[in-house]
């Protein structure tokens, strides 16, 4: 690969691509040439990177010539129809959809988790979904050094993992809201101001939705431990901005919480806020914008034995998304 590499952004005017330009930008990143792909409707706009004006361009089968690192973040079918011509014209994809998450092939890549497998690909690397990665931040060293076993879990996710017509969407109701109006929910089956949606994507056949199954596959593959056993609720909660996520782990090793302190501490990409009694713990308020994940309300579980429970927020745009990919293109180098 040339240095500094060509880059591609595939959905560069979404929430995800106009971010990873902000991160792109923030961590100095090695851009030789930059070329930012869309949608047709998206076609022709520009956008500003490190003083410099770029057109934005209509994705199409012959856009990756000279590519080195295309980041896509436009959606499964996108990523379907597009990536083999990427990765056919030598570029190496870096992705943020579902689309091949759970392909034997394809490494699904948290660089402070397991960082090795990016270098194992063979011209896909897959980003894991917002809630997993978040969660996987503090998980992950826990099992390290105490060997998980089973994980039980409820999430808190914010209204900018949809897209930005979800952002919209809560405003407009707040608003609406504040005058007595009554404005008809479009992108979530029910209002989402002052509103709890425990449901995110579609059901299946085992009444867990497709979020929700995601997150035990993908903590299995991305920790290498296939017997982990997993249960999640995903809920859609009136928050802007960052995911967050209470966890409950078992362990097979002794754990307490002065040893999952001092694990997260040495983690990177994690901060501790643990004081409740002064009122610092964890808030997506405070995670938003931020690159590490923050965890804390640690406490023994009551129900389980050898087993302990948190709570985590992170930025689902940056580590659960664009910042994500640029680690992972920064492994690349």
């Amino acid at each position: 690969m040339k240095h500094p590499p060509h880059l591609a952004i595939v959905g560069a005017t979404g929430a995800v691509g106009m971010e990873i330009l902000r991160v792109l930008e923030r961590r100095n990143f090695p851009v030789g040439n930059l070329t930012l792909l869309a949608s047709p409707r998206s076609a022709g706009k520009t956008l500003e990177f490190r003083g410099n004006t770029y057109p934005v361009k209509t994705l199409a089968i012959d856009a990756f010539t000279g590519v080195d690192i295309a980041l896509f973040s436009a959606g499964a079918s996108i990523t379907r129809e597009f990536a083999p011509a990427a990765i056919a014209s030598g570029s190496i994809v870096v992705d943020n959809s579902s689309a091949h998450r759970m392909d034997a092939a394809v490494p699904l890549v948290i660089p402070e988790v397991n960082a090795a497998a990016a270098l194992t690909h063979h011209g896909l690397i897959a980003n894991p979904n917002c809630t997993t990665a978040v969660s996987l931040m503090a998980i992950a060293p826990l099992h390290r050094a105490f060997g998980v076993k089973t994980i039980v879990a409820s999430s808190y996710q914010a209204v900018s993992g949809t897209g930005a017509r979800a952002i919209t969407e809560l405003e407009d109701q707040v608003k609406a809201w504040q005058t007595g109006a009554h404005i008809a929910p479009e992108i979530y089956p029910h209002p989402i101001a002052f509103n709890l949606i425990p449901r995110i994507d579609a059901m299946a056949d085992n009444g867990y939705t497709k979020e929700e199954m995601k997150f035990q596959n993908e903590t299995r593959k991305i920790l290498e431990a296939p017997g982990i056993r997993a249960s999640i609720t995903c809920v859609r909660v009136p928050v802007f901005r960052a995911h967050s996520v209470a966890c409950t782990v078992q362990c097979e090793r002794p754990v307490t919480v002065a040893s999952a302190r001092e694990v997260w501490a040495g983690a990177a990409g994690l901060q501790v806020r643990d004081e409740p009694a002064s009122d610092q713990y964890p808030m997506p308020l405070h995670a938003a914008g931020m690159d590490d994940c923050l965890v804390g309300r640690a406490r023994m579980d009551l129900a389980l034995e050898n087993a302990i429970t948190f709570w985590i927020s992170g930025d689902q745009l940056l580590k659960g998304a664009a910042l994500n990919a640029v680690q992972i293109a920064e492994l690349l180098l």
